[in-house]
């Protein structure tokens, strides 16, 4: 391992006003994405997609780095050019998704433990010499007070994968980003989800610091603390972003250089709004906080691309919208009046 490459790469990956795009969406997932615009979900259709986005002009001034899925790792665009020397061009990292999606824990109360760390090695050496330089591995959780989820059967079996996937990770020379999600779905309220936030993220460090993971070499992407999108009495941004960085106080080492939030189902002007908060009124934080997002800075693009490539420099615009957003926000600059400067224009 060497920690000073490392926490190189993790500095940049969470560089002042730059943050990290989500786009390793598994051919299932992105089926999803490509069904609501009718287009059809081929190889073709996948990488002109994603070229679309990774060639946007400007697109590095707000975008550090790209989780890439393992297609899209490989895939090169029209004129033969790889999607990584696209990227690296661009000055921005080039990650990989590496966890092989959640299945049910055995034992558990219908939770999920997420596989993948047969043959980690070896893939990581592989996506090494392809060019990634930090690697993407979600846990996933869920709220439920009534059923005692998240459980400590869940928590503690979820961490220590996360834990043995960024020791595996650190030593090949590949930055993890650690991401525990507790998921959205529910009617609690904004408490619930402090206490269950507080009770994974305790976890999670606990097993990190077990498997020896050296915190300046990784990126953590949590939840915000956030009440369930069926709640009765939800909270309002400031609440959010107060709740959320007074969790990461109590949890997360000064050591690590970052925390890249996902944006879990929010809205696009929610998680921008959120990020911004949590910056501007919290100005000397011993961690950057910034955004690494799939669906909240590609929903825009999505839907103005179509599948048509006469549409690709309108979806181009759409994309850098918000990525600029975004990019404000991580800076503690980001105004919700600005959400209206696409439309106009």
């Amino acid at each position: 391992m060497n920690l000073k490459e490392l926490n190189q790469i993790a500095e940049a990956m969470v560089a002042p006003g730059k943050g990290i795009l989500a786009a390793d969406e598994s051919t299932g997932t992105i089926e999803k994405r490509l069904s609501s615009i009718n287009v059809p979900n081929t190889e073709e259709n996948r990488r002109d997609y994603r070229e679309m986005l990774f060639t946007t002009q400007d697109c590095e001034k707000y975008i550090s780095g790209v989780i890439l899925y393992d297609e899209t790792l490989r895939q090169k665009a029209k004129d033969g050019t790889p999607f990584v020397e696209i990227l690296k061009k661009k000055g921005i990292v080039p990650g990989i998704k590496v966890d092989k999606g959640t299945v049910d824990l055995p034992g558990s109360n219908g939770e999920k433990i997420t596989e993948g760390l047969d043959g980690l090695r070896k893939r990581l050496q592989e996506y090494h010499q392809l060019g990634a330089r930090f690697a993407k591995w979600r846990a996933v959780l869920s709220i439920d007070e009534a059923a005692g989820k998240p459980s400590r059967q869940a928590l503690v079996a979820n961490a220590e994968a996360l834990a043995r996937y960024a020791a595996l990770c650190q030593a090949e020379n590949i930055v993890p980003i650690v991401e525990p999600e507790i998921l959205m779905d529910g009617a609690h309220g904004i408490d619930v989800a402090f206490r269950a936030t507080e009770r994974t993220l305790h976890t999670v460090f606990e097993q990190l610091a077990l498997h020896n993971v050296a915190f300046e070499g990784m990126i953590l992407k949590p939840n915000m603390v956030i009440h369930g999108e069926s709640c009765k009495t939800p909270a309002s941004v400031d609440e959010c972003a107060d709740a959320t960085v007074k969790v990461l106080l109590r949890t997360v080492p000064a050591a690590v250089p970052g925390i890249a939030f996902l944006s879990g189902g929010q809205s696009d002007e929610d998680a921008s709004a959120h990020l911004g908060a949590m910056n501007a009124r919290n100005p000397n934080l011993p961690w950057k906080l910034t955004f690494s997002y799939g669906r909240a800075l590609q929903a825009l693009p999505l839907k103005l691309w179509g599948g048509k490539a006469a549409n690709v420099a309108n979806a181009q615009k759409g994309f850098l919208h918000r990525a600029r957003l975004n990019s404000l926000a991580a800076s503690g600059k980001y105004e919700a009046k600005l959400e209206q400067e696409f439309k106009a224009a």
